[in-house]
């Protein structure tokens, strides 16, 4: 169907089959903000927020590419790391010949065969972050900042690897805040509205940018960042891309958020009302129970997006505790957005490595449960044993995935009624498993020499009901 830039015509448009089957993608945040690669090890954002509030964590900022706003700190970490290492005179602009120079090493076909080994199913790439320096050699450059953009189109190299591999490719842009345009500090959340670039010549230069993105790279994603100026024609520029990208993506963080509005303190985190979008983006968060409205949380591998080298094994989570989460995040309805920090050269931590790794080859046996599943009629539950489990479907069968590793030679699923004639699997050994219906539980028989797993997946057909 051809989309009208009208509210009621983009609302026609459904979240594709193929976002839904996706389940995990990989964020990555490179920039200048790559090549100093340094954040105060603060801790977890969220913890930070709820133990000491919005204004302290932005003073003391884990998101190491939120460098150049922490700088702006007289007494911050950041500021003093800085000027003990580049000097009281370096300017955060003087990081770009730096970042240009090291790009010239980064290979996209070595990170695309590592996404694709991993099992991601689709990339989204940071073309322009806060600080306004963009990815791709733009036809529309920075009016306030000449040579502000990278002269390699990593954009467009990466988009074509990741292509190559079968993946889909999504770009994020930030379309509110501009530190090229308002170099206003950000001390608190309200700040984060108050300080988007309303200036026309802004309006302008964002809307030809994500135009661009479209007609030159056809991303499968918009993913926006902390909202746009409130003059943009959204429905507008929205029905430009789903007539282009029909199948496409368009993230909840388009907010139009007024000055007066920023007085509120809305939480950026929060699902937005009145306004179209696709899919709503909590960040290192999930949901208690199954969602509705399809959903995508984004998070590091550890507590920064940016490339931290302060952070070593403790900061970033643990290929069990990655695995636990994914497995959550899809029996809910949910994709798992999980963000690499590169350096400035490419190069991807080897401890960030790792945890890529070690999930792909947890879903090299596993994947089926979660590739292309639904969620069944209820998320979690837990055996006799107090092992939590997490639920999924596709087609006639339900596939429970323990999030722990039994000790007993039987597993109990309580309340859960399965037919009699059901068969029982675990993914990743040959042969069924015998079982048995002690009234509302189902009992497995585990195989002699249980594999170790961060978690084991049995897949039982037909799909069992809800004892009650």
């Amino acid at each position: 169907m051809a989309y009208e830039p009208t509210i009621e015509s983009l609302r026609q448009h459904q979240v594709p089959e193929w976002y839904h089957d996706a389940k995990l993608g990989i964020f990555i945040h490179w920039g200048l903000y790559s090549v100093p690669g340094w954040a105060p090890l603060s801790g977890d954002i969220t913890k930070i927020i709820a133990e000491h509030g919005w204004a302290a964590m932005f003073s003391r900022n884990p998101y190491a590419e939120w460098y150049l706003n922490s700088l702006k700190f007289e007494n911050s970490a950041t500021r003093k790391y800085h000027e003990s290492t580049w000097g009281v005179d370096f300017t955060y602009d003087q990081f770009a010949p730096l970042f240009n120079q090291a790009v010239t090493a980064w290979d996209p076909q070595d990170w695309a065969s590592l996404f694709q080994q991993v099992g991601a199913r689709y990339v989204v790439l940071t073309t322009k972050h806060h600080d306004g320096f963009t990815l791709w050699p733009t036809a529309h450059p920075c009016p306030r900042k000449p040579d502000y953009y990278a002269t390699r189109d990593l954009v467009g190299e990466l988009t074509d690897a990741v292509r190559g591999r079968g993946l889909r490719m999504g770009l994020y842009y930030s379309g509110g805040l501009d530190w090229s345009f308002n170099e206003t500090r950000i001390e608190d959340v309200n700040d984060t509205h108050s300080t988007i670039v309303q200036e026309p010549e802004f309006v302008a230069y964002a809307n030809a940018h994500w135009r661009e993105l479209i007609d030159r790279y056809q991303p499968a994603l918009l993913w926006n960042d902390i909202g746009y100026p409130t003059a943009a024609n959204l429905p507008e520029l929205f029905a430009y891309y789903y007539n282009r990208v029909p199948e496409g993506i368009i993230n909840d963080r388009f907010a139009q958020v007024t000055t007066r509005e920023a007085a509120t303190g809305d939480d950026m985190l929060a699902s937005p009302q009145g306004r179209h979008y696709d899919i709503i983006t909590p960040e290192y968060t999930s949901f208690p129970d199954i969602q509705t409205q399809k959903w995508e949380t984004c998070r590091g591998i550890g507590h920064s997006f940016g490339y931290n080298r302060n952070e070593g094994d403790e900061q970033l989570i643990s290929v069990e505790a990655l695995i636990h989460l994914f497995v959550d995040i899809v029996s809910k309805n949910g994709n798992l957005l999980l963000n690499i920090g590169p350096m400035a050269d490419g190069t991807i931590p080897a401890n960030q490595r790792q945890r890529l790794e070690g999930l792909g080859a947890w879903l090299q046996i596993n994947g089926e449960a979660m590739f292309g599943s639904r969620p069944w009629v209820q998320a979690e539950g837990r055996t006799a044993q107090g092992i939590s489990v997490r639920y999924t479907q596709q087609g006639r069968a339900l596939y429970a995935t323990l999030l722990g590793s039994p000790t007993e030679r039987q597993i109990r699923l309580e309340g859960l009624a399965a037919d009699a004639n059901a068969t029982v699997q675990l993914l990743g050994r040959g042969g069924v498993l015998a079982w048995q219906q002690e009234n509302a539980d189902m009992v497995i028989t585990l195989p002699e020499n249980l594999p170790d797993s961060p978690a084991h997946c049995f897949k039982i057909t037909p799909l069992p009901t809800v004892a009650r």
